[in-house]
């Protein structure tokens, strides 16, 4: 099973590309697409749209996860976060990809053990997961990652309660 792992934001989107094949898995890709700050919003959104749709059209992948959004302190943030899932969302849909969402606690609890994992120890243990040379940077696309791999070891059960 070939997943793209998405972490939405208009500003940072990370995406990460893991390949399973039982308990074995491997990164593809990752990296992620920035908007400048000032950009009009229905561009940046474009920006993250178009990527996600190349990138989908390129890899094929067999499904799209994304970390749910977290409502924090700051409403703004929330909502610009609801936006970028949006373009993702929909660029999946017109491909015909699948998605699923994932709690970033339940993101944590897969790839560190528990749900409360820092930054650091996420690329830390996606490093380790993958067998990567290097941490995978920046932080968005190691989150990417991390929600490829929640999704790759789901089981066909979880998969299907999304």
């Amino acid at each position: 099973m070939k997943v793209l792992g998405i972490d939405p934001g208009t500003a940072a989107c990370g995406y990460g590309i893991v390949q399973g094949n039982g308990n074995r898995l491997r990164a593809i890709d990752h990296g992620w697409w920035r908007t400048l700050p000032g950009t009009r919003l229905e561009l940046r959104l474009r920006t993250l749209f178009e990527g996600v749709a190349e990138l989908i059209a390129r890899e094929q992948p067999d499904a799209v996860a994304l970390e749910e959004s977290f409502v924090g302190a700051d409403a703004r943030i929330a909502l610009s976060v609801g936006q970028a899932r949006g373009a993702v969302l929909v660029a999946a849909a017109l491909a015909g990809v699948e998605c699923f969402e994932y709690a970033p606690t339940r993101v944590k609890q897969v790839t560190c053990g528990h749900g409360r994992a820092d930054k650091a120890q996420i690329q830390r243990m996606v490093k380790a997961i993958l067998h990567l040379e290097e941490i995978p940077t920046p932080d968005h696309a190691a989150d990417a990652l991390a929600v490829a791999i929640c999704h790759a070891q789901a089981s066909p059960l979880e998969r299907l309660a999304g």
